[in-house]
C-alpha cells in the first residue's frame, strides 16, 4: 500500500475527477473552511477546471453551505447534507463550544441566547446575506452591546442550531442568511442512515485513514465512529501499514498518481486537518512548520504528496520556503502560475 498516493487520489489532489465544486464538496463530506478566502482554493485545486464563477454560483445558490459544525469549527458542506449532518454533529459541537466559552470565562444564559438569536434571525430576514457588522448595528438598536468575541459565540451557536448559515459569497468577509430560506428541509431523518452516509464520505475521500483519524475529524464519540464503520459492512476493509490499521473502501482509487508534482496547499486544508495520522505525509521533525499546538495551520507545499515547505498565498513573490532550505524549483513556479490565475479572478 502506498498511503500517500492513495490519499492524493481520493482527496482529488491528483488526477481530479470532478468538475463541479458542489460535487467535490459532497464527495468530501465536509471541507475545512477556517480561512474564508483560501477555502475557495481548497475546492478549486481539487476540481478539473477550477472556476471562481462556478464556485460563487454554487455558494450563492446554496448548493454549498459554510457554517460552524464539526468540532465547533468552520466547514463547507453540500446542501443535500446540511440538515442531516447538522442533526448528527451539532449536539457534540455545541457541547465543545460551551466548553470553550467556559474556559474563556464567557457565560451566556439561555435567556440571553434566545434573545440575541431572535435578533440575529430578524436581521438576516429574507436578505441574501448580512455581515457581522450588521448584527452589531441591530443589537445596538436594541440597546445590546457586546464585544466581538462574545458575539462570535452567539453567531456560532445560531449556526449550530440551524437558525442561520452562509449568505452570498463576499470577497473578504462572511455573510449570513436564514437557513430555512437557503436550504430545503428533508422530510425524513434516520440517524443510522445519516451516520453511515457521513462515515462513507469521510473514508471515500480520505482513505487510507484510521479510526482515530475519523474520531478526530468528525468530533463524534468513539461509539458513533465504530458504529458508522460497522454500518458500512463489506464496503470497507482494513489494511495494516507500519503496524497501524487503516481503513479503505472497496471503490478506493489507486491509479492515476504521477510523480514530480508540487502542490500549493492552503492553510487548514483537509490534507492535514482531516487526520490524526499526519505523519504519513508530514515528517514529524517538520510538524511545527505546518501547524502548532493551538490549532493554527499554515499554507504548505507538498512534493509527490510529502509536505516539504511553506508558501505565502497573498504575496507577490512565489518563492517557497523549504524545510531543507533548497531553492525554489521551476515546478513550484508552474504551480504558482496555476494558483495566481485563479487568485486574480477570485479575491478582487
Amino acid at each position: 500500500m502506498n498511503p500517500i498516493a492513495i490519499r492524493l487520489l481520493n482527496q482529488q489532489l491528483a488526477a481530479p475527477q470532478l468538475d463541479s465544486p458542489a460535487d467535490l464538496v459532497s464527495h468530501m463530506g465536509a471541507i475545512q473552511a477556517q480561512d474564508y478566502r483560501m477555502m475557495r482554493w481548497a475546492v478549486a485545486m481539487r476540481t478539473r477546471n477550477p472556476s471562481h464563477k462556478v464556485f460563487k454560483a454554487a455558494f450563492d445558490s446554496g448548493q454549498i453551505i459554510r457554517l460552524h459544525l464539526m468540532r465547533g469549527t468552520w466547514q463547507l458542506i453540500a446542501s443535500v447534507d446540511y440538515w442531516h449532518f447538522l442533526r448528527l454533529c451539532a449536539p457534540k459541537a455545541i457541547a465543545v463550544t460551551k466548553g470553550w466559552m467556559s474556559s474563556n470565562k464567557i457565560n451566556i444564559s439561555d435567556e440571553e441566547e434566545i434573545k440575541v438569536r431572535s435578533i440575529l434571525e430578524s436581521t438576516a430576514g429574507d436578505t441574501a446575506g448580512v455581515t457581522k457588522e450588521d448584527f452589531v448595528q441591530a443589537l445596538k438598536e436594541k440597546d445590546i452591546r457586546m464585544d466581538s468575541h462574545r458575539l462570535s459565540y452567539h453567531i456560532r451557536m445560531a449556526e449550530m442550531s440551524g437558525s442561520i448559515c452562509s449568505g452570498y459569497l463576499h470577497p473578504t468577509k462572511a455573510t449570513y442568511t436564514l437557513s430555512d430560506n437557503k436550504v430545503k428541509k428533508p422530510t425524513v431523518y434516520d440517524r443510522d442512515d445519516t451516520l453511515m452516509h457521513f462515515t462513507r464520505k469521510y473514508f471515500q475521500s480520505r482513505q487510507p485513514a484510521t479510526l482515530e483519524d475519523f474520531l478526530w475529524w468528525s468530533g463524534l464519540n468513539v461509539r458513533d465512529c465504530k458504529r458508522g464503520i460497522e454500518l458500512l459492512g463489506n464496503e470497507i476493509h482494513k489494511e495494516i501499514w507500519q503496524g497501524r490499521e487503516f481503513y479503505l473502501t472497496e471503490n478506493c482509487r489507486t491509479r492515476g498518481f504521477r510523480k514530480g508534482k508540487y502542490l500549493l496547499i492552503p492553510p487548514y486544508d483537509e490534507y492535514l486537518i482531516g487526520y490524526k495520522s499526519r505523519d504519513v505525509v508530514l515528517p514529524q521533525e517538520y510538524q511545527h512548520h505546518a501547524h502548532n499546538k493551538n490549532g493554527i495551520f499554515k499554507p504548505i507545499v507538498a512534493l509527490n504528496g510529502t509536505v516539504c515547505g511553506n508558501w505565502a498565498p497573498f504575496g507577490k513573490n512565489p518563492r517557497a520556503v523549504f524545510f531543507n532550505n533548497e531553492d525554489t524549483p521551476d515546478a513550484v513556479q508552474q504551480a504558482w502560475k496555476m494558483y495566481e490565475k485563479y487568485k486574480n479572478r477570485c479575491y478582487d
